[in-house]
């Protein structure tokens, strides 16, 4: 079996004349079918270009017209253009068209017409779908690799939520980018609008819904000082900045995560572009939590998913604090047995004080060491897990830790972004100011907001070596 195919632009004359003798030839013959494919004609040029150039043909005129094999596969045969057709039909089917140049004049102006209205009515369908416009920055790292999968399949976004998917990196990793791209495609999933890699820094952020920040430095504090550090993390923020203001949506979300300098990352990002609402720039503190609750858990020989509210104070990546005061077990096997929703205080539960008060601390290196060295996985699930919280509300009790913009709750100084313990509902978030914290914890979090106070003092002292006007 085989179908003629038939493509022209739509103002062509010859490809209307075409395209009728083709239709009666389908409406006689038995055994004749066609399929047709009309061009815009600004279009037309580049699509012919590129059909011949794949099939290996030397065809430049309107129409082209072949035979597409249908049961065999492989490359069709050309026949040609409208004389080449003419001919075809006359030596095989005995039938010639005798349409005049007038008829074919209008004919080619009713197929434009008619090609404008479909493409017309075609944009507007698309115009009601406009995936959600995903950024990732760093995009070459392993991070953003596990992230893609855990984005696409609907969990996090909703199942009726297309979305669009844009790699940045630099030159460099641009190989990097591609290969991701095609095993993104070759997936298939269904809510996985398109995805792209991205280079050129000036077409970053693109009517972007959400940034997510995964630029990291690597630490060796023996080649280098902090200080230089630092203002490597504030001339990247400084360069993203202004970029968001100028081409992201005017409501969009910005996370940072990644391995070091979360906070900072949130921070200067906000310290250069004011105009970014400043509740929705936010540091991942995700991946911190989980750690430590699987310590808890291996501890107490239980599940995981049974440790909650473990909240993370301070500086994500740097010195934090891991406040096991209001954290409570759900399914811990002991005496004591209730419904599934029946929890127990984790300190009534654990007896061995000494373990909680030295053990878990000096921990803080071990735990820093797990999360510094995951391949990805994590810190992708931590991103995710916050994300589809924003969107769809974390759960109605629990406690989620979020490093956020400070404006002095529980007497953290203000303008500096600080994890604590917040609520996510109705796509916003809300601190949970109504837990008490005790004295020795209150003592802690002064320590760990004078780090940050220091850092960001840091990171403007060194930006203002280099460029005086922009950090005034």
């Amino acid at each position: 079996a085989a179908v003629a195919m038939f493509t022209g632009r739509a103002d062509c004359p010859d490809y209307a004349k075409a395209e009728l003798l083709a239709d009666y030839l389908q409406t006689n013959l038995p055994n004749f079918r066609v399929h047709k494919i009309t061009q815009q004609p600004d279009k037309w040029e580049q699509w012919l270009h590129d059909i011949c150039e794949t099939n290996g043909w030397e065809h430049r005129q309107c129409p082209i017209i072949w035979r597409e094999l249908l049961d065999c596969g492989g490359k069709g045969q050309l026949l040609g253009g409208l004389n080449d057709f003419l001919e075809y039909a006359q030596q095989y089917y005995g039938i010639t068209s005798m349409m005049l140049s007038e008829d074919m004049l209008d004919i080619a102006g009713e197929n434009l017409q008619s090609h404008l209205e479909i493409v017309k009515e075609d944009e507007e369908i698309k115009s009601f779908v406009k995936p959600m416009q995903i950024w990732i920055t760093s995009a070459s790292v392993p991070i953003c690799y596990h992230l893609i999968p855990l984005l696409a399949n609907g969990e996090v976004f909703g199942m009726t939520t297309e979305i669009s998917i844009h790699l940045l990196d630099t030159e460099q990793f641009k190989e990097i980018l591609r290969s991701i791209v095609m095993e993104a495609e070759d997936m298939a999933f269904p809510l996985l609008h398109s995805i792209s890699e991205h280079t050129k820094i000036d077409q970053a952020f693109i009517d972007a819904d959400i940034i997510i920040v995964l630029d990291d430095v690597f630490l060796n504090l023996e080649v280098q000082s902090l200080e230089n550090y630092i203002r490597e993390v504030s001339e990247i923020c400084q360069v993203y900045a202004p970029l968001i203001e100028k081409n992201a949506k005017s409501e969009v979300k910005v996370i940072s995560s990644g391995k070091t300098f979360a906070n900072l990352k949130a921070m200067m990002l906000r310290t250069y572009g004011p105009s970014i609402r400043p509740e929705n720039i936010i540091a991942i503190a995700t991946s911190w939590e989980s750690a430590a609750k699987a310590m808890l858990a291996r501890k107490l020989n239980m599940n995981t998913a049974g440790v909650k509210d473990v909240i993370v104070w301070g500086n994500i990546t740097g010195c934090n604090f891991i406040d096991l005061s209001h954290a409570k077990l759900y399914g811990y096997d002991c005496a004591i047995r209730g419904p599934p929703n029946f929890q127990r205080p984790l300190l009534d539960v654990i007896y061995d004080s000494e373990w909680v008060n030295s053990e878990l601390l000096s921990a803080q290196s071990t735990l820093n060491s797990r999360v510094s060295r995951c391949t990805g996985m994590l810190p992708a699930h931590a991103i995710a897990t916050v994300l589809r919280y924003w969107y769809h509300g974390s759960p109605s009790e629990e406690i989620i830790s979020v490093g956020i913009l400070s404006e002095g709750q529980f007497c953290i100084p203000e303008g500096i972004i600080f994890s604590m313990p917040v609520r996510f509902q109705n796509g916003n978030w809300e601190v949970r100011t109504e837990l008490e914290i005790n004295e020795t914890t209150q003592k802690v979090l002064g320590h760990l907001s004078h780090e940050l106070v220091q850092e960001k003092l840091v990171a403007l002292k060194e930006i203002n070596k280099m460029h005086p006007y922009e950090a005034e």
